[in-house]
């Protein structure tokens, strides 16, 4: 092991030589943050924030030194793939010594995002459970986690059925679980950070009819009892050019002091990276696959911004960018913001449904008057302007190109028993680092073969990856992060000849795929009005499938945005021209395969016949990457199916055609091949 006097004396000599703008402890404290990252130092992006002015010669130093950092560093313990009874037990004896009864784990961090940070995979370091979404319980006797219909079996696999007991929340939620378990006279803890306002509401209720007792933690139990926990992510913090924003921050900026006066507000506290990366032009990498660094905004309708974040982050020149306006501060110092803001009796707007439950508890016992308020970026965000437009449109072109390249491999390459899920995930995501503008994945790949791929949100391991052999379906959900847009798409094509039950199930879900594309509908509509044009289909036959239709996608920032958004849950959110949503169908036999068809769309105004009162709106269709012809069953295609089917295949050809080496280009001729129309 290097010794650590060896790495501070290297380490200070690099400091003298860089130009550096920190010292020796903040250089190392930066490392170790670096290493904390999705990006780990892998790239040379992090060097500015230790030394601006290095040359190659000390750049190159700073990596080798990094990596001997990274080898000094503890084991974070996130490697297990099941459950560590042991860390159980050591919760167990912290909540014990907090007198708790029981204490909550969301797969959370402070910001409610849908990726974080390696410091706060509290839920998988204690579970081994690493899905996207969950929440378990701790009893001194019993425990529980909670997980919706995407990782049912998943859960199964990586949960140890002698420490959680697991449940769809559909059919047993957390508030039902506490509602049968609590007495009177209990202790429930919970982390302010990781649990929303609305969320801490619920939780509120449901004790007090227990005649149990809430209590917020001032620190989380889990982290007391985490050996090796990362620390948190230290990325560059960077400026967002406005050629590809479509608009300057000072303008959104003034768009949402507007919001904020007409509602009457004195300040708005932002709480979403999403948001605040979206308002101020920036983009950083604190999270997996997810452009943001991590951060809190307080907006004041009089004019002016603070950002509480780490400073360490701030890339050079990002002052400039930001100009007077914005006041960057500790993130330890929202604190005392709110606090002032509660002191002076201000009307504060807060997300309750996203805000951590620490931000709406401080400002009410500080006198300020919540005023609960959906975050106001929200919308701004979500309506893409012109140049966002376009570049989710180029963006997809490009993807295209990986796409095809891609399918290709796939065809020359399964079936033979050697190509594994592993090498799939692999090849897509290296064919997109080829792409122009490309800066990394939008999620993990999603492949799975055969009973894998009906695990919905499946993670294929390098050690335990299925091979593609002939006789079942592959499917693939991929996605990538360009500095004008973000894709997500999913194809499933058939390894060796399907079944006919296969293609059925196939040309069902595309049936439903291509009659949402084909929607149009009046201005005033939501997702959810939709949502049934794509299961009709399985429906017919007395199938479903439990995901939402369709997310709401972000330019160059999250793959799962909101508010917009197409499935069974009701909702007042109306579809706008510029949204970008998915559309993705599907059907999972358990046991047996999995199927889903994904284009991006985007909400368009559509030309509407004299007399028609309202805007009409339909779906203009980004994705560009062709179905398999092999699943298709044409007797259960309608005339205009084909029609449309043909149609996007060839605007698929003519579109990518160009760009594809002979080999890949011979197959997309194949594989766009037109399907014979019947007769009218």
């Amino acid at each position: 092991m290097t010794d650590r006097r060896e790495l501070d004396r290297d380490l200070d000599r690099l400091l003298r030589d860089s130009g550096a703008r920190v010292d020796m402890v903040s250089a190392r404290e930066i490392l170790r943050g670096v290493l904390a990252s999705p990006a780990a130092g892998d790239d040379e992006a992090w060097i500015p924030l230790i030394g601006p002015d290095a040359g190659d010669e000390v750049i190159d130093a700073l990596k080798e030194l990094n990596g001997r950092i990274q080898a000094t560093l503890m084991d974070d313990g996130l490697s297990r793939r099941t459950t560590d009874p042991d860390r159980l037990s050591e919760l167990r004896k912290e909540l014990k010594r907090r007198d708790l009864d029981v204490f909550i784990v969301p797969k959370a961090d402070e910001h409610q995002g849908e990726f974080v940070a390696r410091r706060s995979e509290r839920l998988q370091w204690l579970t081994a459970f690493t899905g996207s979404a969950g929440t378990c319980a701790v009893m001194a006797r019993k425990a529980a986690i909670f997980v919706d219909g995407r990782y049912t079996l998943q859960v199964k696999k990586q949960v140890s059925s002698k420490q959680f007991d697991a449940f769809h929340a559909a059919d047993k939620s957390l508030h039902t679980w506490l509602s049968e378990n609590l007495s009177h006279g209990m202790r429930v803890g919970f982390d302010p950070w990781l649990i929303t306002g609305a969320e801490r509401n619920r939780l509120e209720s449901i004790c007090t009819r227990a005649g149990a007792y809430l209590i917020a933690q001032p620190d989380n139990p889990v982290d007391a009892v985490w050996a090796g926990q990362p620390p948190q992510p230290i990325t560059p913090m960077v400026a967002h050019p406005t050629k590809y924003a479509g608009e300057a921050s000072a303008k959104k900026r003034k768009r949402l002091i507007d919001a904020m006066n007409e509602a009457g507000l004195d300040s708005v506290v932002l709480s979403a990276p999403d948001a605040i990366a979206w308002l101020l032009n920036i983009r950083g990498q604190d999270v997996p696959c997810t452009p943001v660094s991590l951060a809190f905004a307080v907006a004041h309708a009089q004019g002016g911004i603070e950002l509480f974040t780490d400073p360490r982050k701030m890339s050079p020149g990002l002052e400039a960018h930001f100009g007077p306006e914005v006041v960057v501060m500790e993130t330890e110092a929202l604190a005392d913001e709110l606090s002032h803001l509660g002191s002076r009796g201000l009307k504060v707007g807060v997300d309750l449904i996203q805000a951590p439950a620490k931000i709406a508890i401080t400002l009410r016992q500080t006198g300020a008057e919540i005023v609960d308020t959906r975050d106001p970026t929200l919308a701004m965000k979500a309506a893409k302007n012109k140049t966002e437009r376009d570049g989710m449109r180029n963006a997809h072109l490009r993807d295209g190109i990986a796409l095809a390249n891609f399918l290709c491999w796939i065809e020359k390459s399964a079936g033979r028993g050697k190509t594994t899920e592993w090498d799939v995930g692999l090849k897509i995501d290296g064919l997109r680092e080829e792409l122009e503008l490309h800066r990394g994945p939008s999620f993990q790949t999603i492949a799975g073969y055969g009973a894998n791929g009906a695990v919905v949100h499946y993670r294929a391991s390098e050690k335990s990856s299925a091979k593609l052999k002939k006789g079942s379906l592959l499917l693939v959900d991929s996605g990538g992060q360009f500095l004008d847009g973000t894709t997500d798409v999913t194809r499933t094509v058939a390894i060796g000849k399907p079944t006919q039950e296969m293609k059925d199930r196939y040309t069902r879900v595309l049936k439903g795929h291509i009659t949402l594309s084909r929607a149009q509908f009046p201005e005033g509509t939501t997702g959810s009005q939709l949502d049934t044009l794509a299961r009709k289909p399985l429906w017919d036959i007395g199938l479903d499938y439990e995901h939402g239709t369709g997310h709401g996608v972000g330019s160059y920032l999250g793959v799962h945005e909101g508010p917009q958004g197409i499935s069974k849950r009701p909702s007042q959110v109306e579809l706008e021209p510029g949204m970008v949503v998915s559309n993705e169908p599907g059907y999972y036999k358990s046991g047996a395969y999995g199927i889903r068809i994904e284009n991006l769309v985007m909400v368009k105004t559509v030309k509407a016949e004299k007399g028609w009162e309202k805007k009409l709106l339909g779906f203009e269709t980004l994705t560009c990457a062709p179905y398999d012809l092999n699943l298709i069953e044409p007797k259960l295609l309608s005339r205009d199916d084909i029609v449309w089917i043909n149609d996007y295949h060839a605007w698929v050809k003519k579109s990518l055609e160009k760009k594809l080496d002979k080999t890949v280009k011979a197959w997309l001729a194949k594989a766009t091949k037109p399907i014979k129309v019947p007769r009218a």
